[in-house]
């Protein structure tokens, strides 16, 4: 069992979901893990899901927009619309449900994602804004913790897949 760093804490007073994550990667892999339409789609959705991508463009204004789509083939889209890029340290973007032509549900939540490397481990703090408490519960009630949690077990396998 490895000793990597995960934990996932609420923050209720600031509506903010704060998520830290370590992977035995270098922090290169685990950032175009984050940024790459590729390999986004072999992580990004908690199984039995899969993430498709419909279109990405990763630049500060671009968005990429996605299904997770369930084993009978029900897809739920959401938009990632970037807002700033950092590059190999961070990156920000608005996160929303949108329908399958690209309208986004407002209000989404914003993401602020750092990537810091020490000794071959990467590390990703992920703070998740929410502009309203009841939106931030209502994700959390619909299971984001598990499933964010099992996405990056995902991203941890196929990290260390790509090594080997």
């Amino acid at each position: 069992m490895n000793n990597l760093l995960f934990d996932f804490t609420v923050d209720k007073s600031t509506n903010t979901v704060l998520i830290n994550r370590e992977f035995n990667a270098e922090q290169s892999l685990v950032w175009d893990a984050f940024t790459t339409q590729e390999l986004l789609d072999q992580w990004w959705a908690p199984k039995p899901f899969v993430s498709k991508t419909k279109s990405m463009d990763f630049k500060v204004g671009g968005t990429r927009f996605y299904a997770m789509v369930s084993p009978e083939g029900q897809e739920m889209w959401a938009m990632h619309q970037y807002t700033s890029i950092s590059p190999k340290t961070n990156f920000k973007m608005l996160n929303a449900f949108a329908d399958e032509d690209a309208n986004p549900q407002l209000p989404g939540s914003d993401w602020d994602l750092s990537f810091s490397e020490e000794n071959g481990i990467t590390k990703v703090s992920i703070s998740i804004y929410n502009d309203s408490l009841e939106r931030m519960e209502k994700m959390i009630e619909m299971g984001f913790r598990e499933g964010f949690t099992m996405t990056l077990n995902e991203l941890e396998e196929l990290l260390n897949q790509t090594k080997n």
